[in-house]
């Protein structure tokens, strides 16, 4: 029994168990698609598809990044301060309320930039999914820094399928369409919110916690704005060759190059998992065993990503064309250009959660800001004349440059001299750089 439980929690065991859940929430949402789809048509999709991203976004820009940083500060420094718990909930609220109401001011705004076949209404009520959204994924941030990654796995799972039977209870019921989709999406988010907050209680969480501090709560917010900075460009690095491929060749081109880089970013499931569950682990450890890890984890990530790229390059002649059909074979050469620039994946991802867990985030947003460039030159410079293939080298190159930067900045802060520590909260120096 014990060596059980000692595999259970071996630091492979938690990376598996994480990726798990996110193929099996993966598996969710493409579920949730294909019904939405029969249901509804291309219509109700593209709505579901919106709100499935928009308000989380919301969300996480007006509470100052809130979710990306809470690890740190439960991992970290901070983390027998018992101010923090109650802090952290008074700023997801105080978040998600600010930006339901930014949201429903401007319901007949959004409604008719990017929901004209929604009535103002539901516009408006879709916008508290900003509130339920920022609730569960702060809950997830939560249990992934008071060391219960099993805890956020569940959450990333719930966070997903629970659209499903929803979504299934609201069609028996004879309701279809655009509200079913919204309906569907707050009943899920309270209930995964439900079920993970009640979680965090029952593990202690609240036990012995104090009032909300506004000093805390600005120093939270101080991380996660710069954690977020890199954030808001990785999602505008990885969507912004969509929207210049729509403009510059049209739908048809994009949709080859859609499916190619769909199926490429199947590599950085487990990159994303890496992150995930080392930032928090780095942040207990402090910089000089975080640093003594990541180099011992490098060539072990590196190799693993090397060897899932040479397996969807080898998949993706003949996966692509049978699970799209033929008219999509156009989409294999993208996909493996793209896996190219995607070799250093696994070593980005450690040291992405490296730079969070010793306090700098802001280099790991200047490391986005680089491949950022790197996207805008080459795509407005390639795709013209090579259309999807131009868009997938400026890709491919874009990933590179971001790696190559991170692992510069790793090897700058590990022979930096450790900044002193106030006492005044454990605020360090490195936090407010």
């Amino acid at each position: 029994m014990r060596l059980i439980a000692r595999l259970r929690q071996s630091s492979y065991a938690v990376l598996f168990g994480n990726v798990v859940a996110r193929v099996a929430a993966l598996g969710s949402l493409l579920l949730a698609t294909l019904l939405v789809a029969r249901d509804g048509g291309p219509a109700v999709v593209g709505v579901y598809a919106l709100l499935h991203v928009l308000p989380g976004l919301l969300g996480m820009i007006v509470s100052a990044g809130l979710t990306v940083a809470v690890p740190y500060f439960l991992a970290g420094p901070h983390r027998d301060d018992r101010r923090l718990p109650l802090t952290l909930v008074a700023m997801a609220l105080a978040g998600g309320g600010a930006g339901t109401a930014l949201w429903v001011a401007g319901a007949p705004l959004i409604g008719e930039l990017l929901f004209p076949d929604l009535s103002v209404g539901l516009v408006a009520v879709a916008g508290f999914a900003v509130l339920t959204r920022l609730i569960v994924i702060t809950a997830k941030a939560c249990s992934q820094g008071s060391d219960d990654l099993p805890g956020a796995n569940r959450v990333i799972f719930t966070e997903e399928f629970l659209f499903l039977p929803a979504y299934g209870l609201l069609s028996a019921a004879g309701e279809s369409g655009f509200t079913a989709v919204v309906a569907s999406l707050l009943i899920a988010d309270v209930t995964a919110a439900s079920l993970a907050w009640s979680r965090l209680v029952r593990r202690g969480f609240f036990a012995g916690a104090r009032r909300p501090s506004p000093h805390l709560a600005r120093r939270v917010a101080a991380f996660g704005i710069r954690a977020q900075v890199g954030g808001l460009i990785s999602q505008l690095n990885l969507r912004l060759d969509f929207i210049l491929l729509t403009v510059l060749t049209g739908p048809a081109v994009l949709g080859v190059y859609a499916i190619a880089s769909k199926f490429a970013e199947l590599l950085k499931i487990v990159g994303m998992a890496l992150t995930y569950v080392l930032y928090p682990k780095y942040a207990r450890e402090g910089r000089a065993r975080a640093s003594e890890g990541v180099r011992r984890l490098i060539p072990r990530a590196g190799l693993l990503t090397a060897a899932m790229a040479v397996s969807l390059w080898l998949a993706a002649g003949f996966v692509i064309p049978a699970f799209y059909g033929s008219e999509f074979e156009g989409a294999v050469t993208p996909a493996r250009i793209i896996l190219l620039g995607l070799l250093l994946e696994g070593v980005a991802a450690v040291i992405t959660a490296y730079l969070y867990g010793v306090g700098r985030p802001g280099l790991n947003s200047w490391a986005m800001a680089a491949g950022l460039v790197v996207t805008v030159a080459l795509d407005l410079a390639l795709i013209p004349a090579h259309e999807a293939v131009g868009a997938a080298i400026a890709s491919a190159l874009a990933y590179t440059t971001t790696s190559v930067a991170l692992i510069s900045f790793f090897w700058w802060v590990e022979r930096e001299k450790p900044a002193p520590s106030f006492k005044t909260g454990n605020f360090s120096e490195a936090e407010a750089q």
